[in-house]
């Protein structure tokens, strides 16, 4: 076969063959669309009741107040608040996302009264004792991993896209995460952690969700089981509220001693 005369024919035709899109530009593709639909909402502010369960059953439960700020160009930024109980009381998470290297964040403990930074090296650790590692707390940015979709597959009646990623931090306590999207919302519907032994740690499944301003899907309540140590921790929110006027300002280190 003469490969240039076919090159020149389907130059003169127009009929160059389209290259199949890689398992990789998929993945990237679907979750940068994710990324895309849940933009320009500004700011939130949220109560959460953070309840946690051992695995006998036993339940404990902690009133959170969340504010996060949208970044343009970069990560969010957030502030966690505790309320209750009593004994971490005014106990405060702010942190500080970024699309490319570590995120930045700082916990301030009333007690002590004093901001403690935490390491790079310890995003992989409990957040006040759930099931919630500091790196979860952080939002999601695209750039903080490789994408790869797996599959099409339907989960609880909706049709899903499986999607693997593989962090790009060297510190995370992950491995790798299957991630299953929404295929009409682009939202997530569950996430597997796999540890840093590839075995599978946890799931995190999104439940109840909810649009908001016609635009922002928003899951009510966020359950995530620890297969390993049979814990589990559910997140339930409720009083959100968008645009409420939060500056950059608000998000800094001192403004955590200022929080009541």
């Amino acid at each position: 076969m003469n490969y240039f005369r076919v090159a020149i024919l389907c130059l003169v035709l127009g009929t160059f063959p389209v290259l199949a899109e890689t398992a990789e530009e998929k993945g990237l593709k679907i979750s940068t669309e994710v990324e895309v639909r849940d933009t320009g909402w500004k700011d939130e502010v949220m109560n959460m009741k953070m309840v946690l369960t051992n695995r006998h059953g036993e339940q404990s439960e902690r009133d959170v107040m969340l504010k996060i700020l949208e970044v343009k160009g970069d990560g969010d930024k957030s502030i966690s608040v505790f309320r209750s109980p009593r004994d971490i009381k005014g106990t405060a998470l702010l942190s500080h996302s970024h699309k490319v290297g570590p995120d930045d964040q700082w916990l301030y403990l009333p007690a002590l009264k004093r901001v403690k930074r935490i390491s790079s090296k310890n995003k992989s650790g409990s957040f006040m004792g759930s099931e919630f590692a500091y790196e979860d707390i952080s939002s999601q940015e695209v750039e903080k991993y490789q994408h790869k979709y797996l599959k099409d597959e339907v989960v609880e009646g909706r049709n899903t896209f499986l999607i693997e990623r593989i962090p790009v931090d060297k510190y995370s306590g992950y491995s790798s995460q299957q991630v299953w999207i929404d295929a009409e919302r682009y939202i997530p519907v569950k996430i597997d952690f796999f540890d840093r032994k590839s075995q599978l740690l946890k799931t995190l499944t999104f439940k109840g969700y909810s649009l908001y301003a016609d635009k922002y899907w928003r899951a009510e309540e966020q359950e995530m089981i620890n297969h390993q140590t049979g814990k589990k921790t559910s997140l339930v929110w409720s009083g959100r509220t968008f645009n409420n006027g939060f500056k950059a300002s608000d998000f800094i280190q001192n403004a955590l001693k200022r929080i009541r």
